[in-house]
């Protein structure tokens, strides 16, 4: 446990230090005073007043599954930017959702379908690692090239779910999944900056966001396997 938790914890430093560094080296494709707008689209999704028990239990799970996703990553932003020791704790709670995120797609779309879904979200990870690397060279081709790489992993996990369900069009996932990222982006930057009150903007618009998403996932889910909820 202990070695995969510093592997997992030096992949996630990473993430966060190679904000800072592309900054510097490549500056940012989007303006943040968009994203408060983009995250408002996407999480323009209501709730059916006559929705069944099973389909409000799921969006609860869904939305805490995804809530806990945004808070656990902003708790190991907080504690790996300031050095807490609390930092491999953090790092492995977030693990651990990265997994429970896969095993609830298992429960409608098979074990093999829940394990790729989680090995997506643990690229993340490693692509970070490779852009940190890259910066601190100042090789601003291959820094290019590796944030490229990552947001090509969210068109991945963006087809993945769009080819799972026809309820989920793949363009509203990926913009779905890009906001999460941008607003992430600027979370880190804000906090290894110091700009505390971009910081915690950030946290409310990212908040915001990860519900509107697990509720599109959730009414995807309740569209395709309707006879999994009647009451």
């Amino acid at each position: 446990m202990r070695t995969r938790t510093s592997t997992v914890r030096r992949g996630l430093i990473a993430v966060v230090l190679a904000v800072g560094l592309l900054a510097a080296a490549c500056g940012s494709d989007d303006d943040a005073s968009a994203a408060p707008a983009r995250a408002a689209e996407a999480s323009d999704h209501g709730h059916d007043a006559d929705e069944s028990s099973a389909a409000v239990e799921l969006r609860q799970d869904m939305r805490k599954l995804w809530e806990d996703h945004v808070t656990w990553t902003r708790q190991f932003i907080v504690s790996a930017v300031a050095g807490l020791p609390d930092t491999d704790i953090a790092a492995e709670r977030l693990l651990q959702n990265q997994t429970d995120i896969g095993d609830a797609i298992a429960t409608y779309y098979g074990e093999d379908a829940g394990q790729r879904l989680t090995e997506l979200l643990r690229d993340h990870i490693l692509i970070a690692a490779d852009l940190v690397g890259a910066a601190k060279a100042n090789d601003t081709a291959t820094v290019t090239a590796k944030r490229d790489a990552w947001y090509a992993n969210a068109h991945d996990i963006a087809v993945f779910l769009a080819d799972a369900n026809p309820a989920w069009p793949v363009d509203t996932v990926e913009q779905m999944m890009r906001t999460h990222l941008d607003d992430t982006l600027a979370e880190a930057t804000a906090r290894i900056t110091g700009d505390w009150d971009a910081d915690v903007a950030a946290y409310d618009r990212i908040h915001t966001h990860i519900l509107g998403m697990a509720d599109a996932l959730t009414a995807g889910i309740v569209e395709q396997f309707p006879d999994r909820f009647e009451d």
